[in-house]
């Protein structure tokens, strides 16, 4: 989809249609690369996930809390033969870095009203892999540096064998590649495999992930940095095992202290 499209036909509009979509950004549009993400923002406090890397790693990620001139400067986080890292950081409560890191008006898109949940600055190395899951908000995810893989199919609950909600991954599937998934273990997932989409993301474009449908991601550069817009939506109300799950997973990560995504207060250096 065109710039122009996009902004004729609104989000509401994509939510309503409830596809995704991939939309070019016009080339007067130019966010910040590693360089000037990192000369911005070396003092924001950022999560570090570290995981094995295996796609069929059944575990779940380990976090601490880092500065980000200082995950820029370990060269160990981006080549750690065994791991993958990746860093997110929620950076809604500063519109102006928003702004500055993606290269236009986040407001002008998107509203920065109560709507809007996160905008989550994500980096990662090559090799990191996102395993299947859905989210329960309207997703728009903009690639600024380094292109991703995605994987995405359908909405749905029992076709794709989902993980165990009481230990906070039931927005998580036991189908944990759809690239290459085991029919003869997981038979009830073929239909929905057949609607799949597999494209790469690259920088200047920006995906439009409907609440609910499953995906992956899987970083192809050395360097991938993105920042994805968190939406609510009432379209959750349409579809009550993401509302269910949602519900659910909020506590168990307060319970818990598992990363919740709250909003980070950014120093910028």
């Amino acid at each position: 989809m065109s710039f122009d499209e996009f902004r004729a036909l609104g989000p509401g509009g994509l939510f309503k249609a409830d596809v995704p979509v991939v939309v070019a950004l016009p080339p007067d549009v130019q966010g910040l690369g590693r360089d000037g993400v990192a000369a911005r923002l070396a003092d924001l406090t950022v999560t570090l996930f570290s995981e094995p890397d295996d796609k069929q790693h059944p575990g779940r990620w380990s976090t601490r809390d880092i500065r980000l001139s200082d995950f820029f400067a370990d060269e160990t986080l981006l080549h750690t033969p065994g791991t993958w890292h990746r860093v997110v950081s929620n950076i809604r409560n500063s519109p102006a870095d928003v702004n500055a890191v993606i290269g236009f008006d986040a407001k002008d898109f998107f509203g920065y009203g109560s709507s809007l949940y996160a905008a989550n600055l994500w980096i990662s190395h090559k090799g990191v892999f996102t395993k299947n899951h859905f989210d329960e908000f309207e997703n728009f995810n903009i690639a600024l540096e380094g292109r991703k893989r995605f994987v995405i199919a359908p909405p749905g609950s029992r076709a794709y064998y989902p993980r165990s909600t009481l230990r906070g991954l039931g927005d998580k599937s036991h189908v944990f590649d759809l690239a290459n998934a085991d029919l003869t273990r997981f038979p009830k997932v073929a239909p929905k495999l057949a609607e799949r989409r597999d494209f790469t993301l690259e920088p200047g474009h920006m995906l439009y992930l409907p609440l609910g449908w499953w995906h992956q991601a899987e970083s192809l550069d050395d360097m991938n940095i993105n920042v994805n817009f968190w939406l609510t939506s009432k379209k959750i109300l349409r579809r009550p095992h993401v509302l269910g799950v949602a519900l659910y997973t909020y506590a168990y990560r307060k319970a818990r202290g598992v990363y919740s995504y709250k909003p980070t207060e950014v120093n910028a250096g």
